[in-house]
């Protein structure tokens, strides 16, 4: 029997406009995906993406985006993304652009990743804290 390898490659949904994060859903995300594979790459590309391409998670408070696809066809999913230039929902387009931030084996991978770069990402936010009631909240974070 012959397993499967996959890649799960870990981006970040930015925008600018607050509304796009909250509107998102994974069958759009999914279809704007497909949608630059197609642009970039054609008809090829889109076939040898589309095996086994799914979004496994998608955090829409957080703009946290995991997508899965096979291991050969990974390079042509990653150089596609950039080209993700606005996702539609409910009739509305919202300007945004994904940010890779991981290219993992294993959904664990890259949730190891995620928390530590969390982790990185809070401390700049508490450094550059103004008030002494920002300060003061006692936040546990290893480091």
């Amino acid at each position: 029997m012959v397993r499967f390898k996959n890649r799960y490659v870990l981006c970040e949904v930015v925008s600018e406009d607050p509304r796009c994060r909250q509107c998102i859903e994974d069958r759009t995300l999914g279809l704007a995906v497909r949608d630059a594979i197609a642009r970039v790459h054609g008809d090829y590309g889109l076939a040898c993406c589309s095996i086994s391409f799914t979004v496994k998670y998608l955090n829409a408070y957080t703009g946290t985006v995991l997508l899965r696809c096979r291991k050969d066809s990974y390079g042509l999913l990653c150089s596609a993304l950039p080209f993700v230039r606005y996702l539609e929902s409910r009739a509305q387009r919202y300007p945004c652009f994904l940010n890779t931030l991981h290219v993992g084996g294993t959904i664990r991978t890259c949730q190891k990743f995620l928390i530590q770069y969390n982790r990185t990402q809070l401390l700049r936010l508490l450094q550059n804290c103004t008030t002494e009631e920002v300060e003061n909240i006692p936040v546990h974070v290893k480091r």
